[in-house]
């Protein structure tokens, strides 16, 4: 059982606040999908989606995350239910079934995210009132990219999520980083047939780095990993996302302009902004999540840059 405890504060006193973690039923599902973007970055697809007669199964909830990577949702309605194992089966119907899903998205999103889809790190995640030392356990041993989430219900109308496991490198390996197929009605970007470092861009432009932007990018990676064992590493095409349940920060480095670049959730006017170090992007087209633009160029600005990173992680 979970050992996190909530109180309420009254008067100098504490007073605890019985939580609840009842098997999941349907109407926490939709809550949930009325609210997959509040709760975990993820923009909804589909409730119960048919896997057709083959599979003979129904994902419970498709959604695409804030990295534009598939996500899968199995909620885990008894404790001996192996919610795992059916999550994996889905996986590897949804990396079968890639135009599909891309369709979908197209329908629901739009033709231009749908061209986006990366393929390179899906995920999957369960979420259950409890999870037993079994399933923890597993996920462990399983090269894929398996998060558990459990939830508490409390009578005064609050939810709390606690991520219970998740991989630290999400970066996928084997079936997973294959390039999507073509489809004559979704434009899906060929460049992973011409650019032979698409699959790990930042690892080419690290290769072509000079040594000082290099300990640079690294001292970021190691600052942002060690600021707590939540922290998740999600390594992507064009950048590498350091989350929580959500992204709290997206890096990339331009070797030619010598500088690291980072994109913190972190609201603009709650920060000085400083010509050269930091920007509001708000408004402003850029890979990666978030609306504060940092631009390091040596270690001084990484030290400026760390309270505005603890300040991201703290909040996401």
């Amino acid at each position: 059982m979970s050992d996190v405890k909530l109180f309420k504060i009254e008067h100098d006193q504490v007073r605890e606040l019985p939580g609840e973690a009842l098997q999941v039923e349907r109407s926490l599902q939709l809550l949930f999908e009325a609210n997959l973007e509040s709760l975990l970055g993820i923009r909804f697809l589909a409730s119960e989606h048919n896997t057709g007669s083959v599979h003979g199964g129904r994902i419970d909830t498709l959604g695409l995350d804030e990295d534009d990577c598939p996500v899968i949702i199995e909620f885990k309605r008894a404790v001996n239910e192996n919610v795992i194992n059916q999550g994996l089966f889905y996986l590897d119907w949804l990396l079968d079934h890639r135009k599909e899903f891309q369709w979908l998205v197209m329908e629901k999103l739009g033709p231009e995210i749908a061209k986006d889809v990366d393929w390179s790190a899906p995920r999957l995640i369960c979420i259950a009132g409890d999870f037993t030392r079994y399933d923890q356990h597993a996920v462990k041993q399983i090269a894929r990219n398996i998060e558990l989430i459990r939830y508490r219900r409390f009578d005064t109308g609050l939810l709390m999520l606690e991520l219970v496991h998740a991989p630290k490198q999400g970066r996928s390996s084997g079936p997973a980083s294959v390039a999507p197929p073509t489809t004559p009605a979704v434009a899906i970007a060929n460049e992973a047939t011409e650019d032979p470092y698409i699959s790990s861009r930042i690892d080419y432009k690290l290769a072509r780095a000079d040594p000082d932007l290099r300990d640079l990018f690294e001292a970021v990676r190691q600052y942002l990993i060690g600021l707590g064992d939540d922290v998740q590493v999600k390594e992507l095409k064009f950048y590498i996302a350091f989350k929580r349940l959500k992204n709290f920060t997206c890096a990339e480095i331009y070797p030619q302009a010598r500088v690291v670049t980072l994109y913190l959730r972190l609201d603009p006017a709650s920060v000085e902004i400083e010509e050269g170090f930091s920007r509001d992007v708000a408004k402003i087209g850029h890979f990666g999540t978030g609306n504060l633009e940092l631009s390091l160029k040596n270690m001084d600005d990484f030290a400026k840059a760390q309270p505005l990173l603890r300040r991201a992680y703290e909040g996401s």
